[in-house]
């Protein structure tokens, strides 16, 4: 689609206050032809919904051709699937679906459900969280074929791969898993990848007859791709008022002087014209762009939104708490079943591969670690709560917060206070097993209740 071949000039030299466009010309200094220019929105409409109609054909032919059972060919359609990928909105939402899932923290488990930290060092690398992302992008696309580098060790001794890359997908035929060195090729003269040595290097990610999300993303990105042309060239026509120039003078210096002073005013507020000369500003009326373009791109990030992500709520304006919980939780679905996904991927195929390749992983399984996660306040009262209960080793403090931890000090336990009893059953006689020191001569010894409550031992504390 080309925006410069929709109109042909705007107030060209040719003819003053005259709008030249594929659908006629208009004098906008007469009243007739500026009610003419609001039937142009009409036209531009029906151009974009034929140029619509158009690639939504080629988006259609590219189908077919991707499906064909004797000879599939996805170039075209990945073509198109690439000009998909520069949409805002879709970037938007497929890179919030992506984040969830690489912000989870996972592990690495023996056959008795054991953590082996050593292990987690092997895959807290560059290479590694390469390689979930180009798998999770076999959900768009519908298939991701990654080769695994050379084995190398990094800066710690740790065995790690050198990279890992994918094999352009063009030059990838699933259906038969072939990979062809040309395009144009049949898939009958490719490389048999899933026969080794090829397997032992290959990871593949998605259905073999899968094409993707990307599929149903074309439906409306390629009409909103439309409406936001046409409403650019719309913009250009009446999103400035017409300045329109009036004068009694038949010289053609003074009609040229004039049209250079128009042009030369730009932005300006002013302008000097001579006694006879009339200026105007006619300004656009035409409020119906708003409904014809903009509400059509809404509606088109709403679909693209609950494709992607499932809702629209995490992303776009949300109207109450309860709803984006529930919008939430909807998205969270997609999440978990992309994190099975991986989680299949590296158990059934990535952990093979390392052990065949002399990766210290033989009885390991790739978990993802669903551990509660807490705010920092949380956290910390949390851990206070454990450890005035519970002896926690320092050495948790001390990986934790990076602090040297050392011997834990004794706290005094608090006492709780008791309600006298002699204060409400009078003064006590002192038992016979007790024997008072005597008093001094004229003295009397005072009693219980005055001295007031005998001490009373603390209850013990509720957790010992």
């Amino acid at each position: 689609m080309n925006i410069k071949n929709i109109f042909s000039g705007i107030l060209t030299p040719s003819g003053h206050n005259v709008l030249h466009t594929k659908y006629g010309d208009f004098n906008l200094a007469k009243a007739s032809d500026r009610k003419r220019v609001g039937k142009m929105i009409i036209e531009l409409q029906r151009t974009t919904d034929a140029l619509t109609r158009k690639d939504i054909a080629d988006w259609h032919n590219a189908w077919q051709m991707a499906i064909n059972v004797d000879n599939p060919n996805r170039s075209r359609l990945y073509d198109i699937y690439r000009d998909i990928d520069i949409d805002l909105h879709l970037s938007g939402c497929v890179a919030q679906r992506v984040g969830f899932v690489m912000a989870k923290s996972f592990k690495l488990v023996d056959a008795k459900g054991n953590i082996n930290d050593q292990a987690l060092h092997l895959f807290d690398q560059a290479w590694f969280k390469q390689l979930l992302k180009y798998a999770l992008e076999a959900n768009l696309w519908g298939h991701s074929l990654i080769e695994l580098g050379d084995v190398t060790t990094d800066g710690d001794g740790c065995p790690c791969y050198t990279d890992v890359k994918l094999i352009p997908r063009k030059h990838v035929i699933p259906e038969y898993g072939r990979v062809i060195q040309q395009l144009g090729q049949d898939w009958t003269s490719g490389i048999d990848y899933r026969s080794a040595p090829f397997t032992d290097w290959l990871i593949e990610a998605g259905r073999p007859d899968d094409l993707g999300l990307y599929l149903k993303a074309a439906t409306q990105t390629i009409p909103k791709k439309n409406m936001l042309a046409f409403w650019d060239s719309f913009g250009e026509i009446f999103g400035m008022p017409m300045r329109i120039a009036r004068t009694t003078s038949r010289d053609p210096k003074e009609m040229s002087r004039l049209e250079q002073m128009l042009k030369g005013a730009g932005a300006s507020q002013y302008m000097v014209a001579g006694q006879d000369t009339e200026i105007e500003f006619v300004e656009s009326g035409k409020g119906d762009a708003f409904n014809v373009y903009d509400k059509r791109i809404d509606r088109a990030n709403s679909e693209l939104s609950k494709l992607i992500i499932g809702q629209t709520m995490t992303i776009e304006d949300g109207s109450s708490l309860s709803q984006s919980q529930t919008h939430l939780e909807v998205f969270q679905n997609l999440v978990d079943s992309d994190c099975t996904m991986l989680r299949d991927i590296v158990n059934n195929q990535l952990l093979p591969r390392m052990i065949k390749h002399g990766f210290p992983v033989k009885g390991l399984r790739f978990e993802w670690d669903n551990a509660v996660d807490y705010t920092p306040e949380q956290q910390v009262a949390y851990e206070t709560m454990i450890a005035d209960r519970y002896e926690v080793d320092p050495t948790y403090f001390a990986d934790k917060y990076s602090m040297p931890v050392g011997e834990r000090r004794n706290t005094p336990t608090p006492t709780t206070p008791t309600t006298p009893t002699s204060l409400t059953k009078g003064p006590e006689r002192p038992s016979k097993a007790h024997h008072p020191s005597p008093s001094p001569k004229g003295s009397e010894r005072p009693s219980q209740a005055q001295q007031g409550p005998s001490p009373t031992p603390p209850a013990p504390p509720f957790f010992d």
